[in-house]
Parts: structure tokens; sequence; C-alpha cells
């Protein structure tokens, strides 16, 4: 593991990060999901794509990241471009699973690999509707001490900074950005996902164009499983286009 550190628009970011195949000729930037980190990622993918130098990251506030700033996700993909560039790597092929998924596509690599992404605003079932107006009703009175009794599992043992952060990017709307996506895009997703549904890869999939979509058995990481078989596709859909 090793750390950069930088400054960006008055705030210091420590990235943590670890570097797999260092002298291959291709880059493979690999991005986890909110609450996660890069250990997960090089747990499930480190083993394969010899051709690729992998370089797993934790996003800012996440595993070895430090942040100081709340931010919302075009700012995380600002603050890991400028990342990229002092780490000199290229934007080749970047993979991203559920929020990382979004950063990923706002870097606009060569090849964009997309594991069950947020980034579709899907309508609140009626219990989280519930839920929502109950807090608000129950606020005013100082129940606000029970959030964590309300708030999104993800966001329940966040700090302040983090939790605003995440208020900032849980329900962006990323329709446009993939529609504007103009790269060869993998889409994969897990069948039984329930914090991304499958609804949601299908309507990533119809929206970027140039996209290849796979649907796999399992659920929100359903990835830990079909590395192998993700990590086959990635290699022949860059490969192929490099030598196209």
């Amino acid at each position: 593991m090793a750390i950069k550190s930088f400054q960006h628009e008055q705030h210091s970011y420590s990235i943590s990060y670890e570097i797999v195949n260092p002298r291959a000729k291709y880059d493979l930037i690999v991005l986890h999901g909110w609450g996660s980190n890069k250990e997960i990622m090089k747990q499930a993918f480190g083993p394969y794509m010899d051709q690729f130098r992998h370089i797993y990251i934790d996003l800012p506030g996440f595993g070895g990241s430090i942040n100081h700033a709340v931010l919302d996700t075009a700012e995380y993909a600002r603050v890991i471009e400028l990342f990229l560039e002092l780490l000199g790597a290229k934007k080749e092929i970047v993979m991203g699973h559920s929020f990382g998924g979004k950063v990923a596509t706002l870097l606009n690599p060569n090849l964009l690999v997309l594991l069950s992404s947020a980034g579709i605003k899907l309508p609140k079932t009626w219990g989280i509707k519930a839920k929502i107006a109950l807090f608000k009703l129950l606020k005013p009175f100082g129940i606000v001490k029970l959030r964590h009794f309300f708030v999104a599992k993800d966001a329940q043992t966040l700090n302040t900074l983090m939790y605003e952060t995440f208020k900032k990017v849980v329900d962006e709307d990323f329709s446009q950005v993939f529609k504007n996506f103009n790269n060869k895009a993998l889409v994969c997703w897990g069948e039984m996902d329930k914090a991304t549904p499958l609804i949601a890869g299908n309507k990533i999939a119809e929206l970027i164009k140039n996209s290849r979509y796979t649907v796999y058995q399992g659920d929100h990481f359903f990835f830990m499983k079909r590395s192998k078989s993700i990590s086959g596709e990635i290699e022949e859909m860059y490969i192929r286009s490099v030598r196209d």
C-alpha cells in the first residue's frame, strides 16, 4: 500500500492505493463502492488480467484515504483525476462498483466497466417514503437524536462530513451522464441485486450506446464470484479495440 498527498481547492487529500503488475503495458483503474475499500476489489480481480497494471484506489473518506471536504460525485472524479495525473496513470480502463461506477463514468475512460453502478434514480418504496415522513414529523421535537434509526444503512456509521457527502451523492441522477458517454462500456450486473436493482442495469445499458451488457447470478457483490469471467470480458473487449 502507498499514499499520495496533494492539495486541491484549499483542501488536503491523502489517497491510499496499491498497484498490481506494475510493469504491465495497459492501465486498469479500479474504484470501489460506497462504504467499501480497495481491498475487496483487489481480492476479486488481483489474480487476473496480467496484461494490465491494476491501480486499486481508496476513494476519499474510505479505507486509508483521508477526506476533509463535503464532495459530490463530480468533485470525487476531479480528485481522482488529479491523483491519476500525479501517478502518471492513463485512463485506458476504469472499473467502478456501485458509487465508484459514477466516478468511473465521469473519468471518461477508453473502456468503462460498470459493476452494478449507482446513478439511476428509481422511485422510493412505500416503506422508505414512510420512514422519511416520520423523521420529518419527529424532527421538531428533538427526535433527531434517533437519526440512526431513520437513515440509510450506508450512512449509519458515517461522521458528519461524510454524512453530508452521502446526502449529496445518494440521489444524483446520472441518466444524462450515461447517455453522453461515447466510448466503449462493459455493463455487468447481479440479477438478484437489491441495492441497485436489475432495472437500473437495463437502463444504463440502454443509455450507453456502445455497451455490452452481461447479467450474472448473484447480488450487489456478484463480482466476487464472477471476477474471472468479467476479467475475460475486459481483456477481450480492450485488446480487440487496441488491435482494431
